[in-house]
């Protein structure tokens, strides 16, 4: 039977620009299911897998900045979405989830596949509603209609995030035997425009005025999508102030000229009185999460006088402990507005630049020369990446790795990591995501636990030759080893470590993939030309490493810095 306004879900997101769909296979969501598969606006997938299905939308949503649409059935199929839910929370991804339900009356009937779905994600979720069931009336009908267009419209604005409509359907939902679906032309779509989050003229004078009192101004970037538009403010900003900018790998602002990049190397010198001499007056942040634990345990002792943080909506963090203000705008309004209104101390300047300087200098030579470990191949690999590609970061040690060797800015990377909550869960699945989404190589560089742990990212018929994976195989949970507290630990070993003996030969047999192992430094140069080729295909990259070795090699680049003279 078909179920018009279940139909006209399809139709009013082909209206408000969706375009990619995820199904994953259940019988009570046949309805919606069927309305997406046969509407013909969308490239519709199907992933077997719910957490699978959920991290790869979440990976579309990156790289299109649209929502993607996921569709389940009811139970514990929707709870499979959570992790991806949760990421997407927090990192600020549009996603409409449509969850199938059975009837409120056979909720704690022990009937099959019957949970409590209504607001299943909790806290973790911008918005949830709960379609009509009967959907005879009129009043019903323009009930549906308006919530889709309400859910869509949260879903993209700021910030944006995940919404959820929960659809409780009753028997039969399977059309008969040629019934036809029709989609109505004149369904209810309500459109909303998007707010500037332009600094007005009375604010930007009296922040013009507030930020004379300071002359040691550091920017400290979030995690963010790459934005010229942003950068161009940015290198306004600073090249006119004087201001330092510092930011993360997963900041994307390692392409503009003068940006701070080697901070993860000389924020851990002992030296009090170094980096006194970097202590800000004001500190000004922007972007979501920050990776660096040497930046933020040097900013929570070394406070600024004052801390701006430049969001338009939502709510913002104190990662610092040393928030005062919040500017309400985008932060290309920001400093655009206050380009030009200080001048930094140059002696400030001067000593961010100058240890910057020199720690880069240390880890180009001393990755060089390091003998064969995670650290060394790691920068082999990010040294070689394809010139406007895009690199996803497992959790764990590969985005910290990658986090200390860092880009330059002429190999045009864009970087996306799972970074709003940092587990790794999901993180193949997101890169396949925005591998499917476009045409460049993305290039995911992850551990064997976060591999392993989410194979099924490749348990479906849409591989994409443009997907290239690192795998950093060190047989353990190897950050176990270089984290003060575990590492300390007579259960180690068997407790934290979580030792396994796989390797992904047969993992990329099973989906199609082409296979390289790695044991040595010179196999991987010799390796890496054909494997980042553009015609190379869906390709694995395995780099065998010992996790004691890797634990006793990262110690002496640890101490290799403490040595620096900065």
């Amino acid at each position: 039977m078909i179920i018009q306004p279940v139909v006209n879900i399809a139709e009013i997101c082909a209206r408000k620009g969706v375009e990619n769909v995820l199904l994953s296979p259940g019988s009570r969501c046949a309805p919606l299911t069927i309305a997406f598969a046969r509407h013909g606006g969308f490239t519709v997938r199907t992933v077997s897998d719910e957490r699978a299905a959920a991290f790869i939308a979440l990976g579309m949503a990156l790289t299109t900045g649209k929502p993607t649409v996921l569709v389940c059935t009811s139970g514990t199929a929707a709870l499979n979405y959570a992790p991806a839910v949760a990421e997407a929370y927090f990192q600020q991804v549009p996603l409409l989830i449509l969850t199938a339900d059975r009837p409120t009356e056979w909720i704690d009937q022990l009937d099959g596949q019957t949970i409590r779905q209504q607001n299943v994600f909790g806290q973790h979720i911008k918005q949830s509603y709960t379609f009509p069931l009967d959907v005879t009336h009129p009043d019903a009908i323009w009930h549906s209609e308006r919530m889709v267009s309400e859910a869509l419209n949260e879903a993209v604005a700021y910030p944006a995030g995940p919404v959820h409509i929960n659809v409780p359907l009753r028997e039969p939902f399977y059309p008969a035997p040629g019934e036809e679906v029709k989609y109505d032309a004149k369904v209810k779509v309500i459109e909303e425009e998007t707010q500037e989050f332009i600094l007005s003229q009375n604010v930007s004078l009296k922040l013009q005025e507030e930020i004379l009192k300071y002359s040691r101004v550091l920017v400290v970037a979030g995690q963010q999508k790459y934005n010229l538009h942003q950068l161009q403010s940015l290198y306004a900003f600073t090249q006119s102030t004087g201001a330092i900018l510092v930011g993360d790998t997963i900041s994307n602002i390692h392409e503009m000229p003068g940006a701070v990049r080697y901070q993860d190397v000389f924020l851990s010198c002992p030296d009090a009185d170094k980096l006194k001499l970097l202590q800000p007056d004001l500190l000004i942040t922007f972007g979501k999460s920050v990776i660096s634990k040497s930046m933020k345990l040097f900013l929570r002792k070394y406070k600024p006088e004052a801390h701006w943080h430049v969001q338009p909506a939502g709510q913002a963090a104190d990662t610092f402990q040393a928030l005062t203000k919040v500017v309400r705008c985008t932060p290309p309004s920001f400093f655009y507005s206050l380009a030009g209104s200080i001048k930094n101390k140059a002696a400030f300047t001067k000593a961010w630049h100058g240890m910057n300087e020199k720690a880069g200098e240390f880890l180009q030579t001393y990755t060089s020369n390091a003998i064969y470990s995670e650290l060394s191949v790691v920068a082999k690999v990010m040294q070689q990446l394809p010139v406007k590609s895009n690199l996803h970061l497992a959790n764990s040690m590969a985005v910290r790795y990658a986090n200390i060797i860092s880009l330059k800015p002429e190999q045009e990377v864009e970087v996306f990591a799972n970074r709003g909550t940092s587990g790794i869960d999901g993180s193949t699945s997101t890169a396949v995501g925005c591998a499917l989404s476009g045409k460049k190589i993305n290039t995911l560089l992850t551990g064997d636990m976060a591999f392993f742990y989410d194979r099924n990212g490749l348990w479906h018929n849409y591989l994409p030759d443009n997907l290239r994976i690192v795998i950093l195989n060190n047989h353990a949970g190897g950050i176990f080893r270089l984290i003060d507290g575990p590492k300390q630990q007579p259960e180690l070993a068997t407790y934290f470590e979580t030792k396994q003996a796989l390797n992904a030969e047969n993992t990329a047999r099973d989906f199609g993939m082409k296979y390289m192992a790695i044991h040595t430094l010179e196999e991987l140069d010799k390796a890496l030309p054909d494997f980042f080729a553009a015609k190379a295909g869906a390709s694995i990259l395995e780099i065998f490493t010992d996790s004691p070795d890797n634990a006793e090699v990262f110690e002496k680049y640890r101490r290799a810095i403490r040595g620096i003279e900065f």
